[in-house]
């Protein structure tokens, strides 16, 4: 007491107190601590698995980009085939139509034509098989960023259930913690796997 004043020690003064005279060490902070430091550990492992899942996705979306690309370029290489089919198709008409060496010079673009058409259906073939192989790129990379989802997931839900065990000290709470934390990291682990 001092100056004739009295001081109440409330229930917080006391934890202070106590806390302070037996150097932080209590049972009940050294179990705080380890919930910190592992939530801390979890948030960590959050942030590689939510930078993988977000880098995964960006490769789905520039592999189905690339395809939607390449598709408008066979598009394209049909679109001459088929023009260049029409005017084979006139040349052959006009074949049947004329004599002398006017038919010569027609079978000849005729021939021209084929020959063309052959180039140009092998260019679109390559481009359809890159659209291909585009897609099947875009497929296995969202496969990826959907387990890398699915392991944020299981991060989260321990993160939150370490943060409920720290508040209700129900040291049980701590297994589901481990179970959900460990579903991630597996999780996480297929998705590195590429599995």
């Amino acid at each position: 007491m001092s100056g004739g004043h009295f001081h109440v020690h409330g229930p917080h003064d006391h934890a202070v107190e106590h806390g302070a005279s037996h150097g932080g060490h209590g049972d009940g902070d050294n179990f705080a601590s380890r919930i910190a430091v592992m939530t801390a550990i979890l948030s960590t492992v959050g942030a590689l698995f939510s930078f993988q899942g977000g880098a995964t996705q960006n490769d789905a979306m520039m592999f189905k980009n690339s395809a939607a690309i390449k598709k408008t370029e066979a598009s394209n290489q049909w679109n001459y085939y088929q023009a260049k089919s029409n005017k084979q198709n006139l040349a052959e008409l006009s074949v049947a139509l004329t004599e002398g060496p006017k038919k010569a010079e027609y079978l000849k673009e005729v021939e021209r034509y084929k020959a063309e058409k052959k180039e140009i259906k092998d260019a679109a073939e390559k481009l359809e098989a890159q659209v291909k192989e585009f897609e099947k790129k875009s497929d296995i990379a969202m496969h990826q960023h959907h387990r890398w989802a699915q392991a944020m997931t299981g991060i989260q839900i321990a993160i939150a259930m370490a943060a409920i065990t720290l508040l209700t000290r129900k040291r049980w709470l701590n297994v589901v913690t481990g179970i959900s934390a460990a579903g991630g990291l597996i999780l996480g682990g297929l998705a590195l796997a590429h599995i």
